[in-house]
């Protein structure tokens, strides 16, 4: 064998390791994952037909220590609402697995958030009108709806008192899209982005 040629094989090799390495540094960096999201909570405030409190919060859960949208059991409360009472509805979301509040994280990049209210608890049906009504009460910087807080009007003369209230948080849609400002549009995967929250909490109306 030759002496030169195999003294120079290893620094050949160690040439190709560096380049290799170089170009690899230049991979465009993987697209954000889904926010994981273990505890999100409902919170109700009874209000006035000014938007003023005047009533005791209550609140309503939903938890998985592997995530909602990856564990297979997960603890969902029954939201408890009184017929013809309108209430101030604020959201609060938390991951605690990486002890982050993930809430705040909404706020910072709002319009790239929004969240939608689904479920026979908000949908027409043959017997009547939605149960529920639900109004976006904040916004981003360009005006588009958010739905960490709002109001939920309960019908006067609900045609049931059970229902599902499903609750959807989308992430990097496009909220220009047409109908994607509406609350309950069933569609919302038209205007693109992923799901970061996809849960439903049955809903019991009491007289």
């Amino acid at each position: 064998m030759n002496m030169k040629n195999f003294i120079m094989n290893p620094l050949l090799l160690l040439g190709i390791l560096i380049v290799f390495s170089a170009c690899s540094s230049d991979d465009p960096l993987p697209e954000n994952e889904e926010e994981l999201i273990t505890d999100v909570t409902l919170i109700f405030t009874e209000v006035d037909g000014n938007g003023n409190p005047i009533g005791t919060p209550v609140e309503f859960t939903a938890s998985d220590s592997e995530g909602l949208e990856l564990g297979s059991s997960p603890t969902i409360e029954t939201v408890s609402l009184t017929v013809g009472k309108r209430y101030l509805l604020e959201i609060e979301l938390f991951n605690s697995v990486e002890n982050e509040d993930i809430t705040e994280e909404i706020q910072e990049e709002a319009d790239e958030h929004q969240f939608y209210f689904l479920g026979t608890a908000f949908a027409s049906s043959s017997i009547g009108s939605p149960v529920l009504t639900y109004t976006y009460d904040d916004e981003d910087d360009d005006g588009n709806p958010i739905g960490l807080r709002g109001f939920v009007q309960v019908s006067s003369a609900p045609a049931f008192n059970n229902a599902q209230f499903r609750l959807v948080l989308r992430h990097d849609l496009n909220k220009n899209f047409s109908g994607a400002n509406n609350p309950n549009w069933e569609n919302f995967v038209q205007a693109g982005g992923e799901t970061d929250l996809d849960i439903t909490f049955p809903l019991v109306l009491n007289p």
